[in-house]
């Protein structure tokens, strides 16, 4: 076996949707923020707590984003992941996305929900949207390399990152193979960087086992 772990981001990656888009309804102001901070043209701390203040996601849209993930796998994305788990490689999900949605993904995908790595939000007694866990690493820069590095102190093996942003690339120094995603929005400074690039998720496997 070659490599030992996967670390696959979320949005754009597994599914073909940006979560936190979703939860905006359409906001164009919202979209506009996601896209300069997945190109690396804003840093992520920067839009983070901005967007989700412009947006205040309560308990129930959380689950409604919950099901839209679970509507909107990339093609392949379940297959994928199913063959590098029977051919031993360990997946983690290391996304900026918040973590009460990506979970019932997780599972879908049996993947260990201490395998993924995300935001909690919280949320008052009737369900409103407090704040979010301001501790993550996943909601500055460099947090995904930090969180990547974390995992792999505690155990040996060769590690793979795939996915779509500049906010994927930066763990870029955390791994030994960086592969770049362009199955859903290709993002000029993640291909012209990525150790490998595809278009089609299956193709992971043959870089991986």
């Amino acid at each position: 076996m070659t490599y030992r772990f996967a670390f696959f981001d979320v949005d754009s990656t597994l599914v073909t949707i940006e979560g936190i888009d979703v939860l905006a309804g359409g906001d164009p102001e919202v979209a506009r923020l996601t896209c300069a901070s997945m190109n690396g043209e804003i840093p992520l701390d920067q839009v983070y707590a901005r967007r989700l203040e412009m947006i205040r996601p309560g308990r129930e849209q959380v689950e409604q984003l919950a099901f839209t993930y679970l509507r909107s796998l990339v093609d392949g994305a379940k297959a994928t992941i199913a063959a590098l788990q029977k051919g031993g490689v360990v997946v983690h999900l290391v996304t900026a996305g918040v973590q009460q949605a990506v979970l019932p993904l997780a599972d879908e995908l049996n993947i260990p929900r201490r395998n993924v790595h995300a935001v909690a939000l919280m949320f008052d007694a009737v369900g409103g949207y407090e704040d979010f866990d301001r501790r993550s690493f996943l909601t500055r820069p460099g947090g995904k390399e930090l969180v990547v590095r974390d995992i792999r102190a505690r155990s040996h093996g060769k590690a793979a990152f795939v996915g779509d942003g500049v906010s994927d690339l930066e763990a870029k120094p955390a791994v030994d193979l960086f592969i770049g995603f362009g199955g859903v929005v290709v993002r000029p400074r993640v291909k012209e960087n990525a150790d490998v690039y595809i278009t089609s998720l299956p193709d992971v496997l043959s870089h991986l086992l």
